[in-house]
C-alpha cells in the first residue's frame, strides 16, 4: 500500500479511537445521495439528499439528512463531502483469475485470424499456456505481476474481490496462488475471497490419466486446502475441453465434504448441462451461462444459485450466442456481474466496462448491472447480510463517484469517475491506493 494511503489510514484510526470515547461517529458522509441497492422498491434504493454515518467499520445510520438524528451523526471525528456526488455500496468483483504470470496476447492475435478458443487450447495454448507461466514463477513474482490488476480494480471503486487458482494444475502452484491472493489482500486495501479451481484444466502430464488427476484434486488439493483455511470456495470448468459433468460432481463431493462451498463455470461454450448441475449441489453461483436453456433456469431459481455474467469473455471471444436474460429474470434467478480477469478470455481490469458490457451486449439495464456488482455479488461470496446493501448494520465498504446519477456508472466507456472509496470504514480519496485528500 502507498506511504500516503497508509497515514490516511493511521490518521484515521487515532481520530477514531478518540472519537469513540467521545461517543460520535468515525465518520460522517454528507453533502450526497445514495443508491443504496436496497430492494425497496425504489430505483437504486435512492436515497437523495442523503448522509450516511460510519462507526467501528460498520454503517450506523442511512437516510436523508434533513431526517438525521443528532445522537446518530453528533461529534463526528471526520466528514466526508460528497460535493454532491452518489454513494453507493463499494463493487464487488465476484469472478477472477487475476494471479498468473505472463500474458496471452500471442493468441489474441490467433483469434482475430480465426482460430477458436477451443481451437487455440487442444493445440496447447489456452489455459495450459498460463499454466506454463505460472508455475515457474515465485509466491513474489506472482504477487509483483498481479498487485497492478488488483489496484486496478480497486482504483475503479471495488473494495471486494474473488481471485481464483486454477493456472497451477499442481498441488504446490495451486496452493502458491491461492497463498498469494491472501497476500494482495493483505497488501492492498481491497478485501480478497479465494476459491480453489484446480479443476480448470487437466494438466498435460495426466494428459492420458484423468481419473488420477481428480484423485489429487479431491484426495490431495481440496483437503489441503480446507485444512489450511486458504479458500472459501471450490469451482470446476465443466466443458467439453475441460471436465464432464460427472468429473465435476466428484469435484463438489470432494468439497462438500469438507465443508467448502461450490460454484462452476457452466454452459459457457456448449449446452453441458452445467446450470442444472450447479442448482443439484446449490451452488453459490454457476457463471458465464451463455447456453444454459429454460429447464436450467428454472433449476437455478429453485437452487437460489446465483446467474454471474461475464460480458468480457463474450467479448473478447467474439461470442454471438448470449446468456439468456430473459429467461434468468423470468424465473427469478439473481443476476450477478463480473469482470472474470483473466489472461486467455478476459483481460479485462474495470468493472465499469464490465458493466457497460452487461447493459449493451446482454440487455441488462444500468441499475440491474450495478446491483449485478454490488446486492447480488454478495451471496456469491457468502457475504450476504454484510455488504452489497447500504443500511444499518452493514460493513462500510463504500464507494463516493461524481457523477449525477448512478446510470452513469454504466454509461461512460473508459471513464472513471470514482472520486473514493471507504473500507471498513477507512477513507481513500481520489482512488483508494493513492490517499491524496
Amino acid at each position: 500500500m502507498a506511504e500516503s494511503a497508509k497515514r490516511v489510514c493511521q490518521n484515521g484510526r487515532q481520530e477514531n479511537d478518540l472519537n469513540r470515547e467521545q461517543g460520535g461517529p468515525d465518520l460522517l458522509i454528507r453533502n450526497i445521495h445514495v443508491a443504496t441497492m436496497a430492494d425497496t422498491g425504489e430505483a437504486y434504493g435512492v436515497v437523495r439528499d442523503g448522509l450516511v454515518a460510519v462507526t467501528g467499520g460498520t454503517i450506523t445510520w442511512v437516510g436523508a439528512a434533513h431526517t438525521a438524528p443528532r445522537e446518530a451523526t453528533s461529534g463526528a471525528s471526520r466528514t466526508l463531502d460528497g460535493a454532491g456526488g452518489w454513494l453507493t455500496p463499494g463493487l464487488i468483483d465476484c469472478h477472477t483469475h487475476l494471479v498468473f504470470a505472463g500474458t496471452r496476447a500471442g493468441e489474441f492475435e490467433m483469434r482475430l485470424r480465426g482460430m477458436t478458443y477451443e481451437e487455440i487450447a487442444r493445440a496447447g495454448g489456452g489455459i495450459r499456456s498460463t499454466v506454463a507461466a505460472t508455475r515457474t514463477a515465485t509466491a513474489e513474482e506472482l504477487c509483483d505481476a498481479s498487485a497492478w490488476r488488483l489496484e486496478a480494480l480497486a482504483i475503479h471503486g471495488v473494495t471486494m474481490v474473488e481471485i481464483k487458482s486454477g493456472y497451477g494444475l499442481d498441488v504446490d502452484t495451486e496452493l502458491r496462488m491461492l497463498r498469494v491472493a491472501r497476500t494482495l489482500g493483505e497488501r492492498l486495501p481491497v478485501r480478497v475471497s479465494r476459491t480453489l479451481l484446480a479443476a480448470h484444466a487437466l494438466p498435460p502430464e495426466y494428459e492420458d490419466r484423468r481419473d488420477a488427476y481428480l484423485d489429487l484434486v479431491c484426495e490431495t488439493m481440496i483437503p489441503r486446502v480446507a485444512a489450511e483455511r486458504l479458500a472459501d470456495a471450490v469451482d470446476a470448468f465443466c466443458e467439453d475441453i475441460a471436465f464432464t459433468p460427472a468429473e465435476c460432481a466428484r469435484v463438489f463431493d470432494a468439497a462438500t465434504a469438507h465443508g467448502l462451498p461450490v460454484r462452476l463455470h457452466a454452459d459457457q461454450l456448449s449446452p453441458s448441462g452445467g446450470a442444472e448441475l450447479a442448482a443439484g449441489y446449490r451452488a453459490r453461483s454457476a457463471d458465464h451461462l451463455e447456453y444454459a436453456t429454460e429447464a436450467g433456469c428454472r433449476a437455478l431459481a429453485a437452487a437460489g444459485t446465483t446467474a454471474v455474467l461475464l460480458p468480457g469473455a463474450y467479448y473478447t471471444l467474439g461470442a454471438s450466442r448470449r446468456p439468456p436474460v430473459d429467461a434468468l429474470r423470468r424465473h427469478g434467478v439473481p443476476i450477478a456481474v463480473a469482470t472474470d480477469l483473466n489472461p486467455g478470455s478476459s483481460p479485462l481490469t474495470s468493472p465499469l466496462l464490465a458493466m457497460n458490457m452487461a447493459c449493451v451486449l446482454f440487455g441488462l439495464t444500468p441499475e440491474e448491472a450495478l446491483a449485478g456488482m454490488t446486492r447480488h455479488a454478495a451471496p456469491v461470496l457468502g457475504l450476504q447480510g454484510e455488504v452489497g446493501v447500504l443500511s444499518p448494520g452493514m460493513r462500510a465498504d463504500l464507494a463516493l463517484w461524481d457523477v449525477d446519477h448512478p446510470a452513469e456508472l454504466s454509461y461512460w466507456i473508459g471513464a472513471n469517475p470514482c472520486r473514493a472509496v471507504v473500507r471498513g470504514g477507512e477513507v481513500y480519496e481520489r482512488g483508494p491506493l493513492t490517499g491524496k485528500q
